[in-house]
């Protein structure tokens, strides 16, 4: 199953790359987000050890259950070959109605046909008001026309 775009990446396909899985997370659907990657992929996730598309996808569910009004902003950071590291910034309100800004950095490895087989995330949360949220569009897809992490000075 091939997962366009493929390795070796270029600043564009990178880029590419980065959008989609930036676009498949704000769907918050656990089993189409699971599908990027290989069925025996390896992640680290802050303190957590996953291995394999089933962990994947049982681990997202029960993210998007605790993470409620999940919004995402992903911007690449650095590229080679079948490599591509990834910074980000995601706003998410827990079941008291408190609010998070949790910031990232991941780096991905990729197999010869598209799908991330290793994925290395380090996330720190912090508290925030309501009045600082920057990430207010409908749930789903980031609007093209939302700034960026560089131009919101995250």
């Amino acid at each position: 199953m091939d997962r366009p775009p493929v390795p070796p990446f270029t600043r564009t396909t990178a880029e590419q790359k980065v959008r989609l899985a930036e676009d498949a997370w704000n769907t918050r659907e656990p089993g189409r987000v699971a599908l990027a990657y290989t069925a025996d992929s390896r992640w680290r996730n802050r303190s957590e050890f996953l291995r394999g598309r089933d962990q994947i996808e049982a681990f997202l569910a029960r993210k998007w259950k605790r993470e409620r009004e999940y919004r995402l902003t992903k911007a690449l950071w650095a590229f080679h070959e079948n490599r591509i590291a990834v910074r980000f910034a995601y706003e998410w309100q827990d079941e008291h109605g408190a609010w998070f800004r949790s910031f990232g950095n991941e780096n991905w490895e990729f197999d010869p046909d598209g799908l991330m087989r290793t994925r290395i995330a380090s996330i720190n949360d912090l508290p925030i008001g309501e009045s600082e949220r920057l990430f207010r569009w409908p749930l789903g897809r980031r609007p093209d026309d939302q700034p960026s992490l560089d131009e919101l000075g995250l």
